[in-house]
């Protein structure tokens, strides 16, 4: 199993800006550092290749300038909220005014760095969005794991599910469904089983995951 950082290094850094020189030198250093980069000359490029189906919508994070002619990063971000992009962007811009730097922020931007900014912290804005992108992969993964097992739950198992996460004991869930305590009990178990699951707290906390 590979591990955090070695998955950070195989997602793809998405650097957009309209100045080709900045593209090169931001080129050259990830891949230095042995970070997979694309550039992109303009925000209507990167939108382009984000629609293309072969495009990896959630490995990776977005590095775009705030300033750009026809359409702005701003643009770009509200574009890419509209398509459901969860990749982190970082914004960077010479022009880091307050209300800017909220406007981004307040809409759901990872970072935003200033123009002259140093290498290191480029590199660690980089790396802390490819962090973030990492855990919130895990974490969607594990989601989509926890609705594959409950669509395996049969009708029975489902209602004793939810009298469970209401908090009922098993002679209550038996009462209102007519069943007897004991058969309550075996669905019980059948669904701790499906559910990959040796406690009621784990049962509850991957299951409220979801919601």
């Amino acid at each position: 199993m590979q591990n955090t950082q070695s998955r950070q290094f195989n997602a793809t850094v998405h650097v957009v800006d309209d100045d080709d020189a900045v593209l090169d030198s931001v080129g050259l250093l990830l891949t230095t550092i042995g970070i997979n980069n694309y550039s992109y000359s303009n925000a209507q490029k990167f939108l382009d290749a984000y629609c293309h189906p072969d495009f990896d919508k959630h490995s990776g994070c977005i590095l775009m300038d705030i300033r750009m002619p026809v359409m702005s990063g701003i643009e770009c971000q509200y574009r890419l909220e509209e398509l459901g992009c969860t990749l982190p962007i970082i914004f960077v811009t010479g022009h880091g005014d307050v209300p800017t730097a909220v406007e981004t922020m307040k809409n759901g931007a990872f970072d935003l760095i200033q123009k002259p900014y140093r290498e290191q912290v480029l590199i660690d804005a980089i790396q802390k969005a490819l962090s973030q992108n990492t855990s919130a992969q895990s974490h969607n993964k594990k989601i989509n794991n926890t609705k594959e097992r409950l669509a395996t739950l049969t009708n029975r198992e489902t209602q004793i599910l939810d009298a469970i996460l209401d908090g009922k004991a098993n002679k209550v869930i038996a009462i209102e469904l007519s069943l007897s305590q004991r058969t309550v009990e075996i669905h019980r178990a059948r669904v701790m089983e499906k559910m990959a699951v040796k406690s009621l707290a784990e049962l509850v906390k991957i299951v409220l995951d979801t919601l």
